[in-house]
């Protein structure tokens, strides 16, 4: 078939590489979100799938909306079979829908009907989740409501961030989506619909949604810590800047440690932050302004004074 694949995170790479990789397509273009500012010199740099077309010699589309009449007239143009979907950014309005005959198909984090949404993976690690998966399914005009082609399962392991789980997904979804094309191609795959039960939402985490609740469980802040890394990263106050948390480890009910929410101690080795049930030790963070750095080494360096507390 021939494929227009769009996508815009690193975590699509992988699918456009095992499609551009595939005998059986052929991409002849890439649809991205525009060139956006990054760095301190907030200068404008291509997304990393146009990145990776540019590499391959493909051509790239950049359009500020994908309902844009030049895009859409430059989409009927190319005429594609199908349009394979990982992480585009925006939402297909029906006329870009209409141009492939075969439709497009998006790569999915979840097991649908779960997590419909922008941020599957980071509310699967939130929500204590065992197993999650990646789906392939058809855009229809719903919230990842479409009928679903093939599924895969992945095991979500106790010290996963979302990160990690990510980069897992994106590489074995790769395959998945890439045999997607193959079932669609040769008519040995059709799409069945989801189920109307289990479904759940997955909206984007937002910066105070990764605030940490010093008064909830331990588990529930480990798991705030785990579901927003990398991104937006879980976070609280110190003297009144922030503190990113970046890696922190229950310390058990059993240890000798009876701290209120918030309150902190350090030891030579390690520095402890209550919670609402047993404490946990911060591993590493990142204070405002400043590299990441292991928590006993920061704790040494401002000097934390007795029952001095944290998220105030």
């Amino acid at each position: 078939m021939r494929l227009v694949f769009a996508g815009t995170p690193e975590v699509a790479v992988p699918a456009l590489d095992a499609l551009i990789a595939s005998d059986q397509h052929e991409v002849v273009a890439v649809v991205t979100r525009p060139d956006a500012p990054a760095g301190r010199g907030r200068r404008l740099v291509a997304s990393p799938v146009a990145e990776r077309a540019e590499e391959a010699g493909i051509e790239v589309l950049k359009p500020a909306k994908p309902g844009d009449p030049e895009f859409l007239a430059r989409l009927r143009e190319i005429a594609p079979d199908c349009c394979p979907v990982v992480a585009y950014g925006a939402l297909l309005p029906q006329s870009a829908l209409d141009v492939p005959a075969k439709g497009w198909v998006n790569l999915h984090f979840s097991l649908l009907p779960a997590w419909r949404g922008a941020a599957p993976v980071q509310h699967a690690v939130l929500a204590g989740d065992e197993v999650t998966g990646a789906s392939t399914f058809q855009i229809e005009k719903g919230l990842d409501s479409g009928p679903v082609f093939g599924m895969l399962t992945e095991e979500i392991r106790p010290t996963d961030t979302a990160g990690d789980l990510l980069t897992r997904l994106a590489f074995a979804g790769a395959g998945l989506l890439a045999a997607t094309m193959d079932g669609i191609q040769d008519g040995t795959l059709h799409a069945v619909p989801q189920p109307a039960e289990g479904v759940s939402l997955a909206p984007k985490i937002e910066v105070e949604d990764a605030r940490v609740d010093w008064s909830a469980p331990a588990l529930r802040v480990e798991r705030v810590v785990r579901g927003c890394a990398p991104s937006p990263g879980a976070w609280t106050l110190f003297r009144g800047e922030r503190l990113k948390l970046m890696a922190t480890a229950s310390v058990g009910p059993d240890a000798d440690l009876h701290l209120a929410p918030g309150e902190l101690a350090v030891t030579k080795k390690a520095v402890y932050v209550g919670t609402g049930s047993h404490a946990v030790e911060l591993l590493w963070v990142q204070p405002q302004g400043k590299k990441p750095m292991k928590g006993a080494d920061w704790a040494r360096g401002v000097r934390i004074e007795a029952g001095e507390v944290i998220g105030e």
